[in-house]
């Protein structure tokens, strides 16, 4: 188990939530192997935030798009699957009442884990500290501390937002065309790819 912020609530045992990995979760879309970038608009309505905070958060360095930074006026930032991940979670987080400066820890942490590891972790705060839980024990050793806590799973986030960004448009980052998603209910979508063909 890790935890970020001073590590002693609850006696909990690990290492900060800020040491590093191998594995960046907002290393380039290249090495990522993924073909589809996210405009703004899509990544906020995924991850069920407003466009303004997923501009704050981007010029603050919170959570900056990996695919393609904003270069002045008229670009548009470009998000990669995993980047609207840490953007859900960053604003459960922030929904919860951790503090900013965890939640910047806790983003660092979560760029410097492999994939796999991604989908079988728990976020569990106190609200002053986050903690990273890998197993069931983990999470029970936490809870005897006798203090409240709640969890993010990692995994059933990752999940959500593959559900959302299937119904939404996306991007090929190779080309920049525009992928339409399987909202059945977006005729005009439909009929401009039927046309394109």
């Amino acid at each position: 188990m890790r935890s970020s912020g001073d590590g002693t609530a609850g006696g909990a045992p690990g290492r900060s939530l800020g040491e590093g990995g191998l594995h960046p979760l907002h290393e380039s879309a290249a090495e990522a192997g993924e073909t589809i970038g996210y405009r703004g608009p899509t990544a906020c309505a995924a991850a069920g935030i407003t466009y303004r905070q997923l501009d704050y958060w981007a010029r603050t360095g919170l959570v900056e798009p990996s695919v393609r930074p904003a270069y002045g006026s008229g670009t548009q930032r470009l998000y990669s699957f995993r980047d609207v991940v840490v953007l859900k979670i960053v604003k459960r987080f922030l929904d919860t009442g951790v503090a900013l400066q965890n939640i910047r820890t806790a983003v660092q942490h979560l760029r410097a884990r492999g994939v796999s590891d991604l989908e079988r972790m728990t976020l569990m705060s106190d609200g002053a500290t986050v903690y990273e839980c890998s197993s069931p024990d983990e999470v029970v050793d936490l809870l005897q501390g006798g203090q409240g806590i709640f969890g993010i799973a990692v995994g059933v986030v990752w999940r959500d937002v593959e559900a959302a960004l299937s119904q939404l448009h996306g991007e090929r980052i190779d080309t920049g065309e525009t992928l339409v998603g399987n909202n059945p209910a977006d005729e005009l979508a439909r009929r401009r790819r039927d046309r394109a063909v």
